[in-house]
């Protein structure tokens, strides 16, 4: 059987049937795949009565020009770490290069930077990622639960959460409603 092929820059998203309610509907941008494990933030939840705002609160932040934007479950680990998946027209402590494409930064400077207007242009915020050990995400790969699509930016910065699962199986040429939960073997 040929291992898949590494996703960083593109989005898992979960099928349905999945078997793990913590990842029914997921959308996950994937900033960190390789030899050693794979690390994705969760776009298709937002994490109820909480908004940009209030994050930078609780870190004693004033929000200055900062809109209130939703903040994003990231994944079932870790669930107090933040993160912001945002365009490469910015970059800080710790930031990092999503296969050209995205920059993921861990750090509070994000949330300084875009608090002052002085962050990137574009960008969501989340808390907490899914995590793979080394091999796992490929062998995951090999069986009915996640499907690749192309990493659009779009999709990342424009989409809502609600929206994220059905728009990315639509640009990948797929229309989710025929998806069926059960599947079989030949």
């Amino acid at each position: 059987m040929e291992t898949p092929r590494f996703v960083t820059g593109q989005f898992l998203l979960a099928m349905p049937g999945i078997g793990d309610a913590r990842f029914e509907r997921s959308v996950i941008a994937m900033c960190a795949h390789d030899e050693d494990g794979a690390l994705g933030i969760g776009l298709g939840r937002i994490i109820p009565r909480l908004g940009f705002h209030d994050l930078l609160g609780q870190l004693d932040i004033d929000p200055g020009v900062a809109p209130n934007a939703p903040i994003h479950l990231g994944g079932p680990v870790e669930p107090s770490r933040g993160f912001v998946i945002h365009s490469r027209d910015w970059g800080g402590q710790e930031s990092i290069d999503v296969a050209g494409r995205w920059t993921l930064s861990p750090t509070i400077d994000v949330l300084q930077a875009i608090a002052a207007g002085k962050g990137p242009t574009r960008w969501v915020a989340a808390l907490g990622y899914a995590g793979w050990g080394g091999g796992q995400l490929e062998e995951e790969l090999t069986r009915h639960g996640w499907f690749v699509a192309p990493g659009d930016d779009d999709l990342l910065f424009e989409g809502t959460a609600e929206s994220r699962w059905n728009q990315g199986f639509k640009a990948a040429g797929i229309d989710p409603r025929l998806l069926a939960s059960d599947y079989g073997t030949a």
